[in-house]
């Protein structure tokens, strides 16, 4: 008999384990002023920063619910907790960490990459950074890697203030007010001028609380003529109540620096992932993303590129998977803003057992931006009659001096293919992970090492069995 193929039956046991929220501190399911004035007397906000989350407030009510993509009525903000912070202060000294934190993130890897390839490490449990260091050869280079909000009662306060929620600002739409409102940990990273820091920076987010929301925020300033690679990962345990991911991500990169952002997000599938990214690239700079989607319930996820000086560059690469009871809205959005800039985009998404998978993009190139440059690729795989794919492109082209070009691909696995490898001995599972697996090649080996192994040994799981 052939193995049961439903995500719910697939080995997850690397994210899906779970400790008690022993002496946590929990704030009280809802959002009002109260709580949000609760959240900043807890973070000991400086007047400003309270201010701001009382005006976030304010915009967030006055904001109608989105009417478009997949539905998010599972969600109701009344059931979610704010903030949850966990029985432990942020260390610099793994040893320090508690047992039970200390054994979920050495579980899923953390401290070993840390000792093998990282230059730095953060890792958020809950509402709270727990563990945070940078190593010696980074600091010496002037390389800042912290909390944001130790940065932001430090030296650094004035800069962080310059710059939150500038890019994203709470008006932007419901769930950026949101996070105006009641964000909580995340990091910053300060690159000075010309430092080009060759091994790369992680922060890890896990929410362990059920029916509770993370809400990090991550600021990163690159100086001129820097560079650097900076990873994310993101998971969470399965519960049967929804909970949220409403994190934002603001990139400032100079002019003439490189920032490589890649993010593997493998959230559990009642998790509804609602995050905000967006860069800034000055003249001559390049961002590159590099996003997984592997997890959640419902994903709304749109990386945006605002392309500001001229010669700026960004790149896009990105692999979705959605299985059984997955809805995954995902893709990018670039703003060509000045003359000479150049974008590039492309994507592999894949449902299966039902799963719903569409790719939502924009390019927009406005009048100044001439001789600028675009071009988007995606293709879809869709592997059984019950799943849908769908591609939704838009270009708002206002120069007639512009190059730009979409290409977009929607199939099945065929059947010759098939056939053709089971006739060199491989079984039917395995020919099919193996056409799956090609398929998302070019865009999987763009990711992380362990990552990209990661993605491959889902793929596999997910193919076990289906057939028979």
């Amino acid at each position: 008999m052939a193995e049961k193929t439903y995500v719910e039956d697939i080995d997850r046991s690397m994210y899906d384990f779970r400790f008690e929220e022993k002496d946590a501190w929990r704030i009280d399911a809802g959002l009002s002023p109260e709580i949000v004035e609760q959240i900043s007397e807890e973070k000991n906000d400086p007047d400003w920063m309270r201010d701001f989350r009382l005006k976030s407030l304010e915009i967030y009510n006055s904001i109608p619910m989105k009417d478009w993509g997949p539905s998010i009525e599972g969600l109701d903000m009344e059931h979610i907790a704010t903030y949850v912070r966990p029985n432990a202060k942020m260390a610099d000294n793994w040893d320090a960490v508690p047992d039970d934190i200390k054994e979920t993130f050495e579980r899923l890897g953390i401290p070993e990459a840390e000792r093998k390839s990282l230059a730095g490490v953060g890792a958020q449990y809950d509402s709270e950074l727990v563990y945070h260091n940078v190593q010696d050869f980074a600091v010496k280079q002037g390389v800042v890697y912290t909390d944001i909000e130790s940065a932001l009662h430090g030296e650094y306060g004035e800069m962080i203030r310059d710059h939150f929620m500038k890019l994203v600002p709470p008006s932007d739409h419901k769930f950026a007010a949101l996070h105006g409102a009641v964000w909580s940990g995340g990091s910053f990273v300060y690159v000075p001028d010309g430092v080009k820091l060759d091994i790369p920076l992680q922060s890890y987010f896990r929410l362990n609380a059920k029916g509770a929301g993370q809400f990090e925020h991550t600021l990163i300033i690159l100086g001129k003529g820097s560079s650097l690679h900076f990873i994310e990962g993101c998971s969470a345990p399965k519960y049967n109540v929804a909970n949220l991911h409403a994190g934002c991500v603001e990139l400032f990169v100079g002019a003439n620096a490189s920032l490589r952002y890649s993010t593997i997000e493998n959230w559990s599938k009642n998790m509804y992932n609602l995050n905000t990214k967006r860069a800034l690239v000055e003249e001559g700079g390049r961002i590159e993303w590099v996003s997984g989607s592997f997890g959640s319930h419902v994903s709304y996820l749109y990386p945006m590129s605002v392309l500001h000086g001229r010669g700026a560059r960004s790149e896009f690469t990105g692999v979705t998977f959605a299985g059984a009871g997955q809805n995954l809205d995902t893709g990018c959005k670039v703003v060509h803003a000045a003359p000479d800039t150049s974008s590039y985009v492309n994507t592999r998404s894949i449902s299966k057992g039902g799963g719903i998978s569409t790719f939502r993009s924009a390019v927009v190139v406005q009048e100044k931006a001439k001789n600028s440059r675009s071009s988007v690729s995606c293709e879809s795989l869709m592997l059984d009659s019950e799943s849908r794919s769908d591609t939704i492109p838009a270009m708002d082209i206002r120069t007639r001096q512009a190059d730009i070009g979409h290409e977009a691909k929607i199939g099945r696995i065929s059947d010759d293919a098939v056939f053709y490898l089971m006739s060199r001995g491989l079984p039917e599972d395995e020919a099919r992970a193996l056409i799956v697996s090609g398929f998302a090649d070019n865009v999987g080996k763009e990711l992380p090492l362990e990552y990209a192994v990661e993605m491959n040994n889902l793929i596999r799981l997910e193919m076990k069995g289906t057939v028979g």
